[in-house]
């Protein structure tokens, strides 16, 4: 299928509405598909590729494992016709592959299966059981992984189950459920840590344990945790088994009940009682929770449902040299939204945190699984099948190529004590960079409570009241007013330009989680004035004799200003782009395809009325869709002005 950059889409969208695209909207500045190339690798005709595992082998073939139960694998895989292999079959469920020792492991629903060709035919004649775990049998316990630590030991993860309560509500009916366990070289299971619900991703940065997590009951949001010994990252599920004798973690369930939910404590009679040491608020935060279950884990940093996800997968270092200037960094692959985002750690005061940016979308399935190539590409490795993707094929095995080019991007972000450092690809432009209207900072924060996810809460717009720009225009500092620690900081810089071609920044968005603030010197505002002042006449200095010699200000007439709309007319596509960004319709919907959910087109032809759509948006109907396997949630939130205005714009489409 033809991929069309922003223009068109617009243009498309526009036309369908019948309204006129204003030319301020048009995107001549490169973006994410100049850079870096999605190519496809051929399979075999009849090979079903749903993407459960890969892993690069010594001699440059890749391992692909799949949700089918086989492992293949691939010949020159970067190769125009790759050798497709079957290595072995009749497994359950894979989700994760490793090679080790001329042997592959792979994690199934309960076990951790070896995979050996003893007698070098290319095939798998012997399949062992290296370390088992119970199951009792629920669709979701999905198992994930394994990695390998630095000590040679495997680290796997456990969904929850649900379903005996609400259908959203997870349940760890058997042991280690809820769990990351470390299986150490000899098979020997240890637990190693819980507080998980859906650890879809596994993955070891700097040596260290990462996981990735998914929003659900408990979890606001996906995001990504750093996992040591002993940690709870914040669903209750797994606390149901700390009492075992090998358990690093002695949080029980009734423990945690008594500060973040005490509607489940009772006392000897089968009456609800109030703790004294109960949170009493409106609703919890998790850092709220933090400061009595010193156990709990925070993330290092939140993906913003919606926007950085839906269903975050594997986490994966790039290596030196590796997709342009990024190297150490994370990307974090995404099922539901079939993209991936990037992710810059620092670590303030001992403790993670960082700021997460898109990096490329448009794969043709769910991203799960990763892996780099020896000629510096990306392998990506996908699945949809039960799940739901924007990608709309149910399998698929893609590379991302990058071109040698260098994108206008935010490289880094940093905390400051009194705001953060924002580094570049390139030099900015410094008049533009000096305005403070290049920027916006909001924060914001999630609900921790046994509901499923949670809208963005506690939202603050902080103003930016100082920049400095560095003499070569590689970092802005700006200043911030209001940081919030444990809050997710939204900088936008909408506005920043590149200095020698003027293009915008290809992602001018971050989200920063700023567990902590640096302590440390402070800008001082008057200072900053009078470096950006004598920065200001240096330059203008430089470029007066070019100015006077190449500009001509242009003759312009005073444009009519545009009729106030009509409260029954459909928004501008300015606005409306914002409201379907903002409330994360984006995250499950697309104006003309089958998404997560149904595409805006689609949802116009039943001609449902403005209002009846307030309502179905406030109390979805799923028996209404029954071809989409996973339901809406209800989205009260929403503010019905807003809500309104949406189905305007969908009705437009009819």
């Amino acid at each position: 299928m033809k991929k069309f950059n922003l223009t068109y889409t617009l243009s498309f969208l526009l036309c369908l509405s019948g309204i006129l695209l204003n030319q301020a909207f048009a995107q001549e500045s490169p973006m994410e598909e100049d850079y870096y190339k999605i190519m496809k690798v051929s399979s075999p005709e009849g090979t079903l590729l749903e993407v459960g595992g890969l892993t690069m082998l010594p001699n440059g073939h890749l391992g692909v494992a799949t949700r089918r139960g086989d492992v293949f694998i691939v010949e020159n895989p970067t190769s125009p016709r790759p050798y497709f292999r079957k290595f072995a079959s009749g497994l359950h469920e894979i989700l994760g592959l490793e090679y080790k020792d001329g042997s592959f492991y792979c994690a199934q629903r309960g076990e951790l299966t070896k995979l050996t060709d003893t007698n070098q035919d290319g095939k798998a004649d012997l399949y062992e059981t290296f370390a088992s775990w119970p199951i009792s049998g629920h669709y979701h316990e999905y198992s994930f992984g394994p990695v390998i630590g630095k000590d040679g030991s495997f680290y796997v993860s456990g969904n929850v189950a649900f379903g005996n309560q609400e259908w959203w509500r997870g349940e760890s009916r058997v042991p280690y459920r809820g769990w990351v366990i470390k299986i150490t070289p000899y098979g020997a299971i240890e637990p190693f840590a819980t507080g998980m619900r859906s650890p879809a991703g596994l993955g070891i940065i700097d040596g260290e344990l990462f996981y990735t997590e998914n929003q659900g009951d408990y979890m606001g949001s996906g995001g990504l945790w750093h996992l040591e010994k002993g940690d709870f990252t914040g669903h209750p599920a797994g606390l149901a088994w700390t009492g075992m004798e090998n358990s690093p973690l002695k949080l029980t369930a009734a423990q945690f009940d008594a500060v973040v939910d005490p509607r489940k404590v009772k006392d000897q009679n089968g009456r609800y009682i109030k703790p004294e040491n109960v949170i009493d608020e409106e609703f919890v935060t998790m850092y709220q929770a933090k400061e009595k279950l010193s156990d709990l884990k925070l993330p290092a940093v939140w993906l913003p449902h919606g926007i950085h996800g839906i269903s975050n997968a594997e986490p994966l270092q790039i290596p030196k040299g590796h997709l342009g200037p990024f190297e150490g960094q994370i990307l974090v692959g995404d099922q539901g939204q079939s993209k991936i985002m990037r992710i810059f750690l620092e670590k303030v005061n001992g403790e993670y945190q960082g700021a997460s940016i898109d990096f490329r979308s448009g794969f043709q399935s769910g991203v799960l699984r990763m892996a780099f190539a020896p000629d510096k590409s990306l392998f990506v490795g996908e699945t949809n099948r039960g799940w739901g993707s924007a990608g709309e094929a149910n399998e698929g095995l893609q590379r991302l190529v990058w071109n040698n080019e260098i994108p206008f991007e935010m490289r880094t972000v940093k905390a400051m004590p009194d705001g953060f450092e924002i580094e570049f690809t390139k030099p900015v432009d410094f008049k533009i960079a000096t305005d403070l209207a290049s920027y916006a900072v909001q924060s914001f924060t999630y609900k921790y409570h046994p509901v499923y996810g949670s809208p963005p809460v506690n939202i603050l717009d902080n103003a930016v009241s100082g920049v400095k720009v560095s003499e070569d225009g590689m970092k802005v500092r700006i200043i911030v007013d209001g940081l919030r620690r444990y809050y997710i900081h939204r900088i936008t810089l909408d506005g920043i330009r590149e200095r020698k071609d003027s293009h915008s920044l290809v992602h001018p968005t971050a989200y920063y989680t700023l567990n902590n603030i640096p302590t440390g010197e402070k800008l001082d505002l008057a200072d900053v004035s009078r470096f950006n002042s004598a920065m200001e006449q240096e330059k203008a200095k430089a470029e007066e004799t070019k100015k006077e010699a190449t500009f001509k200000k242009p003759v312009t007439t005073e444009a009519a200003k545009p009729a106030a709309p009509k409260a029954d007319e459909v928004p501008s596509m300015e606005v409306i782009n914002t409201l379907l960004a903002k409330n994360t319709c984006t995250a499950c919907h697309h104006v003309n395809k089958k998404q997560v959910g149904p595409s805006y087109a689609d949802i116009a032809k039943r001609k449902y009325t403005n209002e009846q759509m307030v309502e179905l948006i406030y109390n979805p109907k799923p028996e209404n869709w029954p071809d989409y396997p996973t339901p809406m949630p209800p989205m009260p939130h929403v503010p019905r002005e807003e809500v309104l205005k949406i189905a305007a714009y969908i009705n437009s489409l009819r």
